[in-house]
């Protein structure tokens, strides 16, 4: 059975009243082979993943650290663990919590999990302990597998629910070391290398290992039913810049709606290899490097943590030809010193996603790897990605591009949210797609704050033009009012990255008696570059109305950013505010 998405008709997360009146201007802009909507198959995404290994068994599913592991072996795995938590008492509905980075012990995890009908709740490695327990009482889960380094941790997480008496939380810990899946010699080198703090060690005594699981071959139990568009597949909490983090819903049907339509964007197929850095405990990395990969029989090259030099290396050993990032990435690898030495003419396109891409970056990218460089757009509250620039038509530098198969993208005024704004007008971008979440777990507030009449309301600002181009001006949240005048952000942004000293850059509003909030600027500058405020404030002057001029500009060391490298506004005002104490 499959399931056609239309506009207007039988679909799952959209309404009538989404029909256009006239053709939606983004579908002329379209490459061949993309249509305007896609036939979904009525299936789990654990299902999709065992039609792959049906299909493309011996293929590689993954590398890491060179060593490869076929979708036969990765269906084999993910069969052995998902026995043993169907034994161990996991049930359709619980959520297991998977704190590990970038490795295959994750996505043999992952696929277990849903394969057991329970829920994926993806955690941050780097998660402090308030806000694993934060995560943990919230999400009310009742497993985890977890890097063995993190054992400390979470195992002070476990004590204090059961000194508050919550004995259903984290009833099993499984652990597992990265140098479990590493090749002859690094996996013997890898204890020696590295850092596992003594309470770590002490609490990793007598737990339960994953590399059990792994190799101990179970009879196959029953597939248990879930319900693709109702149940959570992934509870997957927001990245907490604007407060505690929120747990997003996603459904089965949500998660292979968004991997298809990603792949299909691009044209994966099993001869691609993508480079896997963003994190994909991520959504973007959750769904356009794995799912999307897995789905399509590709080939997924693992990387934990992102440094430059090692991506370089990467790709020209490996040869991936799809790459994902984020925009600190691209300017990291643009701005290393040894670029030139790595041959990265293997990559056929790359995309950019969840934060603004200065225009500056993505053409001296181009310029200097010959790939192109599709700047895209989503959510966590979609899934991921549901708008980006044509891979073979029309790219324009500085747009988030057109929005996906099945999805429609409104401009609404500020005001009342219910107007739909003309080309060239800035709104909020509000959207339906069959990607969209459930909502957020146990908030149904906040939940009717964003999803109002079928619509799922960003709080991004943005506009479109006649061609059904979208482009972001900003978040709504981070609307600088000075004096009375609206100032972006991205704008200033967008100008300070024209620097020539400047690597990366943020751009806030702070509180001042005279014009309500100023504009300032945090920045920091390349290798061997001096600059200094008044420097930088009177280049923007040559650039800016004097009313978007920064008045503040603080040099830093380094910006503060999220795990998949967005930089923190929210850090940066806590940090202005600390220091005006």
């Amino acid at each position: 059975m499959k399931i056609k998405y239309f506009h207007g008709e039988e679909v799952l997360f959209m309404a009538s009243s989404i029909a256009p009146e006239k053709k939606l201007p983004w579908l002329d802009h379209y490459d061949p082979g993309v249509p305007p909507t896609l036939e979904y198959p009525d299936a789990t995404v654990c299902e999709l993943f065992q039609n792959t290994v049906k299909n493309n068994g011996e293929g590689v599913a993954l590398v890491f650290f060179g060593k490869k592991t076929t979708y036969g072996q990765l269906a084999r795995h993910t069969e052995n663990v998902a026995t043993a938590l169907i034994k161990s008492g996991i049930k359709p509905g619980h959520r297991v919590a998977l704190i590990l980075p970038n490795c295959p012990q994750y996505v043999i995890s992952y696929y277990a999990v849903l394969r057991a009908g329970a829920t994926v709740v993806p955690v941050n490695p780097l998660s402090t302990e308030s806000e694993l327990l934060h995560i943990v009482r919230d999400g009310n889960v009742k497993a985890a597998i977890c890097l063995d380094l993190l054992a400390g941790r979470v195992e002070s997480v476990r004590d204090r629910c059961r000194e508050a008496g919550e004995n259903n939380l984290l009833e099993n810990t499984y652990y597992t070391s990265i140098g479990d899946f590493l090749p002859f010699p690094l996996n013997m080198l890898y204890p020696l290398r590295r850092k596992i703090d003594p309470e770590a060690r002490k609490r990793l005594a007598g737990t339960k290992k994953l590399a059990a699981l792994l190799n101990t071959p179970g009879e196959p139990l029953p597939v248990p039913r879930v319900d693709k568009g109702k149940d959570p597949a992934v509870l997957i909490y927001t990245g907490g810049t604007t407060g505690k983090p929120k747990g997003v819903m996603l459904t089965h049907r949500a998660l292979v709606a968004n991997a298809l339509q990603c792949g299909k964007w691009v044209g994966v197929s099993p001869e691609d290899r993508l480079l896997t850095v963003l994190p994909i405990f991520h959504g973007f990395g959750m769904s356009v490097c794995m799912n999307a990969s897995v789905i399509a029989g590709a080939a997924s090259i693992l990387v934990p943590r992102f440094d430059p030099e090692e991506i370089l290396k990467n790709i020209h050993r490996h040869r991936p030809t799809i790459f994902a990032g984020v925009p600190t990435m691209y300017i990291a690898m643009i701005n290393h010193p040894r670029l030139k030495n790595y041959n990265l003419s293997s990559l056929r396109g790359c995309f950019v996603g969840a934060a603004p891409l200065a225009p500056e970056i993505k053409q001296h990218f181009e310029k200097l790897t010959g790939s192109k460089l599709m700047e895209g757009y989503g959510l966590t509250e979609a899934v991921t990605a549901i708008c980006c620039n044509p891979y073979k038509g029309i790219n324009k530098t500085g747009s988030i591009g057109i929005p996906f198969p099945d999805t429609v993208i409104r401009i609404r005024d500020l005001e009342t949210g219910e107007r739909d704004l003309p080309p060239g007008e800035v709104g909020e971008l509000a959207i339906q797609c069959p990607d969209m979440m459930l909502g957020y777990y146990n908030r149904p507030e906040e939940t009717a704050a964003v999803i109002k009449k079928e619509w799922l309301f960003t709080g991004d600002l943005g506009y479109m033009d006649e061609e059904g181009y979208f482009y972001i001006v900003d978040r709504k949240k981070d609307l600088i009012i000075t004096g009375g005048f609206n100032v972006y952000p991205r704008e200033v942004e967008d100008v300070l990255y024209q620097h020539p000293g400047i690597r990366e850059t943020s751009v806030i509003g702070i509180p001042d008696g005279y014009r309500g909030e100023m504009v300032k600027a945090f920045v920091t500058l390349k290798d061997g570059c001096e600059a200094g405020e008044e420097e930088i404030i009177a280049f923007c002057k040559q650039h800016l109305l004097p009313y978007k001029v920064p008045r503040r500009v603080e040099i830093c060391g380094e910006l503060p950013k999220t795990a998949i490298g967005k930089i923190l506004k929210r850090a940066l005002r806590e940090q202005h505010s600390g220091q005006s104490d």
